[in-house]
């Protein structure tokens, strides 16, 4: 199976790592990282968040998720759609692709949530279309929010 997050040198001097200040003062960081954190509590692999917000008026960040199977990718879409509006009382504008099960889009806006499969993942390769853009290290937040505050 490939890695989709496998980053060149250039690509790894484009990951930003995050601190809570940050995510503090940018409201479509913080609905991009519950949507990550959403997917990965469904098991979403090769999670990828993309700032695109300096190359794109479609949005201001982009999430990539990879699900194993047409019921994960469903799972995983709610999960998110769950989540985002408990914690930021936020609906997708709009959903397309969940009838077809291997890919779903969720619209928020300032954020786009891309769930594939991984075949779909591959064939679209959303990750080098938008090389370009900023990547926000995820695993390096999802692992401070595990992190006691004793530590």
């Amino acid at each position: 199976m490939p890695n989709y997050a496998q980053e060149s040198s250039l690509d790894a001097a484009l990951t930003t790592v995050v601190d809570a200040a940050t995510i503090a003062q940018d409201p479509s960081l913080q609905l991009a990282i519950a949507a990550a954190s959403a997917a990965d509590d469904r098991k979403g692999a090769d999670i990828t968040l993309l700032r695109v917000a300096h190359i794109s008026t479609l949005a201001d960040y982009f999430v990539i998720v990879t699900g194993f199977s047409k019921a994960q990718v469903r799972a995983i879409a709610g999960s998110i759609k769950d989540k985002v509006e408990e914690e930021l009382h936020r609906l997708p504008t709009r959903t397309e692709g969940q009838s077809e099960g291997s890919w779903t889009l969720q619209d928020y806006g300032d954020v786009i949530v891309h769930i594939l499969m991984p075949q779909e993942r591959e064939f679209y390769n959303l990750e080098a279309f938008w090389g370009h853009a900023e990547r926000v290290d995820f695993a390096a937040i999802d692992q401070r929010a595990h992190v006691s505050p004793s530590v």
